[in-house]
């Protein structure tokens, strides 16, 4: 293996995976390393859902280029990426309905195709809705979800044909620090050099940034997710929903199938990302089914598939550390993806790689940057939590 080159990349999750592609595209010498598989760290066991549904215009933006992105992907990857463009509802209650519309008109302002929809309207597009509660709800057309394992592998394929190296099981002990610059990773084969190393390692960004003096106000949590199967002949939605009535979100796999989580607000508990409880907790899923069916009452006698426990990286005001830091040359972030990650990562990538190859940022984007913390300028959004 080459011991030399233009980026480093440790972590090979959807945010590793495609920022490899869009580096390699633009003619660098790329590495990645991952400690298992691609996407072991999250990604796989992320819901994927695809929604354009932000609070600030940067993520609504950025948002919008990803579903571009996904849509594209044969043309820019030459595979697809497993996205199904399904449509995508928020429900809002009382409370966050009037976020929910400035909202909805800072989205159409950029170019995303959304409306708010009344509930007569969407009582006639979902008939399967327990309206009960619900205030008014917003509508994507191009929302939906993406399979995030065929997603991961579809970027990380393309930057092999660009000539990406990548490097399975092979873990990041340490980043290399020379004063106020870093120049390389160490592996259990030896020390790496490059002229930039990003941080995207999830879950486990922080340990690695302390390994070489760089702080992170970081949490790795446990997140839980459920599958449930509907009985046959009864309505159902084909839409990914996000539903801040009953603090859940809802993803279809087919066949009567869906991913349901808890939405914040909810509970989070930090645990070690080397030693979590990878499977659900029993009044977790029966809280989950509780909700559900209060939603949408043709979930009732629905069969529990699968549960299971997964993390969360999450930043200090849940949107993603991207990007190079003051003071300190060599190094970038994107990490912190805080359970939306996924969505964004695609469009993220291209701008930091523009970022690192040429000095080319957009000032709302830069803000992206870990400074921000230590600045106190983190961002404000209008729901709390991951939802944006």
């Amino acid at each position: 293996m080459d011991r030399n080159f233009d980026v480093i990349i440790a972590g090979c999750g959807i945010a590793g995976a495609s920022l490899a592609h869009f580096l390699s595209a633009r003619g660098l010498r790329v590495a990645v390393f991952e400690r298992g598989q691609p996407g072991s760290g999250g990604t796989n066991l992320s819901a994927a859902i695809v929604r354009q549904h932000y609070s600030t215009e940067l993520m609504a933006r950025l948002a919008l280029r990803s579903v571009q992105i996904f849509a594209d992907a044969e043309q820019l990857l030459g595979r697809d990426a497993g996205y199904r463009a399904v449509g995508y509802y928020f429900l809002a209650s009382d409370e966050t309905l009037a976020g929910a519309t400035r909202n909805v008109a800072m989205q159409r302002a950029l170019g995303i195709d959304t409306a708010m929809l009344a509930l007569e309207e969407l009582a006639e597009r979902c008939p399967w809705l327990n309206l009960d509660g619900v205030a008014g709800a917003a509508h994507e057309p191009a929302g939906g979800f993406a399979d995030p394992e065929v997603a991961t592998a579809a970027f990380l394929a393309s930057a092999g044909d660009h000539g990406a190296e990548v490097r399975l099981r092979t873990p990041v002990r340490s980043i290399l620090r020379q004063g106020d610059r870093v120049v390389g990773v160490m592996t259990d084969a030896g020390p790496v050099h490059a002229g930039w190393v990003v941080n995207a390692a999830g879950p486990w960004a922080a340990g690695l940034a302390a390994s070489a003096g760089i702080p992170m106000r970081m949490r790795s949590v446990r997140e839980q997710d459920t599958v449930w199967e509907a009985r046959a002949g009864r309505p159902l939605p084909e839409s990914s929903v996000s539903n801040t009535v009953d603090a859940i979100y809802i993803r279809p796999l087919g066949a009567r199938r869906f991913i349901v989580g808890r939405g914040f607000p909810k509970d989070y508990h930090d645990v070690d990302p080397c030693n979590y409880k990878t499977t659900a907790d029993a009044d977790f899923e029966e809280d989950v089914q509780l909700r559900l069916t209060r939603r949408i009452p043709a979930f009732e006698g629905a069969r529990l598939v699968h549960s299971y426990a997964a993390l969360y990286d999450v930043a200090a005001d849940w949107y993603q550390y991207v990007g190079p830091r003051e003071g300190l040359e060599g190094y970038a972030d994107f990490c912190g993806g805080s359970g939306h990650g996924f969505k964004v990562a695609p469009a993220i990538a291209e701008e930091l790689a523009a970022w690192l190859h040429e000095g080319k940022v957009d000032e709302d984007f830069s803000r992206l940057s870990h400074d921000r913390v230590e600045k106190g300028a983190l961002f404000v959004q209008s729901y709390g939590g991951n939802r944006g």
